[in-house]
Parts: structure tokens; sequence; C-alpha cells
């Protein structure tokens, strides 16, 4: 219920900044327009732009709600199925999920050595750079 409400304030925020986002450019064509920087069609034409642009980022807000609204019943459903699993089901289930990992684990260690020895030669003569840098400070006290 919390995010339902939290979704719900960000929506109606959205929605009230866009409306004063609109009179505030009204405000300001009318301005111009009284100035005579811009002709009354240009006013109109820029103020139908805004007005469509706000539209579109309410829609857009509008649809983020639901989407995480959406994925929020399908959490909620998801545990009330897992709950309703019997041990050995959940034990199949999870078998099921440490497979699947296993799996993406082997995939990513087959696309990472292509990567690893690149990073492991730029690392190694840094390492043996600092190695005599650190022997030179030693015998520099002795001396």
């Amino acid at each position: 219920m919390e995010l339902g409400d939290g979704l719900k304030k960000i929506l109606l925020a959205g929605i009230g900044t866009a409306a004063v986002t609109a009179e505030k450019s009204k405000e300001i064509l009318d301005e111009l327009v009284k100035k005579g920087e811009l002709t009354v069609e240009q006013g109109k034409v820029l103020n139908q732009e805004l007005k469509h642009n706000i539209k579109s980022t309410v829609k857009t807000a509008a649809d983020s709600v639901k989407e995480s609204a959406a994925r929020k019943n399908e959490q909620e459903e998801l545990k009330a199925t897992i709950s309703k699993l019997t041990p050995e089901q959940l034990a199949a289930v999870k078998a099921q999920i440490e497979s699947m990992q296993a799996e993406a684990d082997a995939k990513e260690e087959a696309e990472a050595p292509a990567t690893e020895p690149a990073e492991d030669a730029a690392t190694e003569p840094v390492e043996e750079e600092e190695t005599e840098a650190a022997g030179g400070s030693e015998e520099a006290p002795e001396a």
C-alpha cells in the first residue's frame, strides 16, 4: 500500500508541476506578445507545443506508475504462489534456480578470460615499478 501511495503522490506532483508550468508559460508568452517580441501566432504555436510536451510528460509518468504497480502485483502473486508450494516443490524450484545461476556463472566465466590477461599484463608492470620505487627509497636512508 505504501508503494502505491508514494507513486500516487509522485504522479500528482508531476501533474501539479505540469499545470503550474503551463500557466507560467502562458504568462511569459503573453508578456512577450505584449512587448512585440513575438507575434500572436508564434505565441499560440509555442503554447500548443508546451501543452503537448506537458501532456506527453504526464502520460509517461502515468505509464511509469502503472508499470510499477503491475510489477508490485506480479511480485505479490509470486510470493503467494511460493507460499503455497510444498517443501518438495520448493526444493525443486531451488535446485532449478541454482542450476540456472551456475549456467549464468559459466557463461560469464567463458566471456571473462578474454579481458583478464590484458588486465593482468597492465597491473604487473605497475607492481614492479612500485617495488623498485620502494626499494630505492629504502636504500637512500641506509646510505
